[in-house]
């Protein structure tokens, strides 16, 4: 939860499909990304050379950690069977107020994929958001050929509510998404809800 100096001080004891990002796995995540560069670019916004580095991934790490520390996101590894670091996926643009809302967004490498990890990650990250940070709603964007993405949302109760045109510039190009979200199913105020926030942007592949 978060402290009244707006610090965070959430622990997120309860996810083992996934856990808070680390400046250790930058090593871990530039070999997974410079493995993974072709399969996810379409996924993807352009990335400069110096990201798939790990001195790139130690910086986008910090901003990360930054961006928990202030309520703001949080920011998790996906570990495979054997605990290895396999994907990312984030709760990102958290808002309070009376909005209560995030977005999420995740990747998993081709070798992980179809072994349901990007869903158990995703099943962690939002009992997460829904009990200890009290959130009431989270939505994701998915391109709409996205299948795999969607099946991930679906299995964890999001539904689709929305057809967005040129959301977001993928792969170097405008490209339209699907919006889908999920609401919690406990409606009682939370104890404590953290500190309040001005509403920011969702990077839905980080």
């Amino acid at each position: 939860m978060g402290s009244k100096s707006g610090k965070c001080t959430w622990d997120h004891i309860h996810m083992t499909a996934c856990r808070l990002i680390k400046p250790a796995d930058a090593t871990a995540l530039a070999t997974l990304l410079r493995a993974n560069r072709e399969f996810l670019a379409p996924w993807e916004p352009l990335r400069d050379d110096g990201y798939f580095t790990e001195t790139g991934q130690r910086a986008d790490i910090e901003q990360a950690l930054e961006r928990h520390q202030s309520g703001n996101a949080l920011p998790c590894v996906i570990l495979g069977e054997d605990g290895a670091v396999v994907g990312r996926i984030t709760l990102n643009g958290i808002v309070r107020g009376a909005f209560q809302s995030c977005s999420v967004g995740y990747w998993v490498s081709a070798a992980a994929g179809g072994r349901g990890l990007a869903t158990a990650a995703l099943r962690d990250i939002k009992t997460t958001a829904f009990g200890e940070l009290g959130l009431h709603r989270i939505q994701a964007e998915t391109l709409p050929h996205n299948a795999a993405s969607q099946q991930v949302l679906e299995r964890n109760g999001f539904a689709r509510i929305g057809f967005a045109p040129r959301y977001l510039k993928i792969a170097g190009r405008w490209q339209d998404f699907v919006l889908y979200q999920v609401i919690s199913d406990d409606e009682a105020e939370p104890a404590h809800i953290g500190p309040a926030l001005t509403q920011g942007g969702a990077d839905p592949h980080s």
